[in-house]
């Protein structure tokens, strides 16, 4: 890892750009980059989480701002998925599980940037709150087990349902991940884990990718081939943690 360390920053900065300007927070972005680098699933998870919350929270920011954040459908997915996502936070699972997992999940990211750059989804329908629940306490679950967010999950889920529009759910998205990764973390800490100098260090240079990702993200950057060689690389580190000793 020491021998590549600039390289993984410049890269880290990349992907907070990138999902930032999508409304996500980069959690499974973070995680497929530390899986590469041979951190630590102990280490990952807490972290993914920390830098969640900074790049979320500003990409919730611009998106809000520019009046797309609908509260009607956040709450009923917000409100099932916190408690589950603090009990998520608390699990503890055996290592090679836990990468497996994580490539599987890679799969919602990698849908995501391949097949719905540009698909607004038209005629949109109100969201069926019995099911938000439902959906958001599943998502809510697995996020603070594996230590991502969920909003690679919510977002397909939502343009799928036509129950918002690309911007609507870039900024539903963005807030979905703040609650579940602050919900993760307090998990994580009742379990116990200390914070250190690297995930700081990793923490600045993700909130700085952030900012700039989520100011042009909401102002209508281009970003399709970026986007794409993103997913390539989601690809690469989902095929390392499903089908080898990653």
């Amino acid at each position: 890892m020491q021998e590549n360390i600039a390289l993984f920053y410049i890269l880290l900065f990349i992907v907070a750009f990138l999902y930032a300007s999508v409304g996500h927070g980069g959690a499974s972005g973070y995680l497929a980059l530390m899986a590469i680098f041979a951190v630590t699933p102990a280490v990952m998870k807490p972290t993914a989480l920390l830098l969640n919350l900074f790049v979320s929270s500003t990409s919730f920011t611009q998106f809000y701002r520019a009046g797309h954040f609908r509260w009607k459908s956040f709450w009923p997915f917000a409100l099932a998925s916190i408690p589950l996502s603090f009990i998520g936070g608390m699990m503890t699972i055996e290592s090679a599980a836990y990468k497996r997992i994580l490539g599987m999940l890679l799969l919602f990211p990698i849908i995501r940037f391949f097949f719905f750059q540009n698909t607004d989804p038209k005629n949109l329908k109100p969201a069926n709150i019995g099911l938000s629940l439902f959906i958001g306490g599943v998502i809510g679950w697995l996020s603070g087990m594996i230590g991502i967010g969920g909003g690679i999950i919510l977002s397909p889920v939502l343009l799928l349902l036509k129950w918002a529009d690309q911007k609507q759910t870039a900024a539903i998205s963005a807030a979905f991940i703040f609650v579940n990764s602050l919900a993760g973390l307090g998990g994580q800490l009742v379990k116990g884990f200390a914070f250190n100098q690297e995930m700081l260090t990793y923490v600045g240079i993700a909130f700085a990718g952030g900012i700039c990702g989520a100011y042009f993200g909401a102002l209508k950057f281009p970003q399709a081939v970026l986007k794409n060689v993103l997913a390539s690389v989601l690809v690469l580190a989902a095929y390392k943690l499903i089908f080898t000793h990653a």
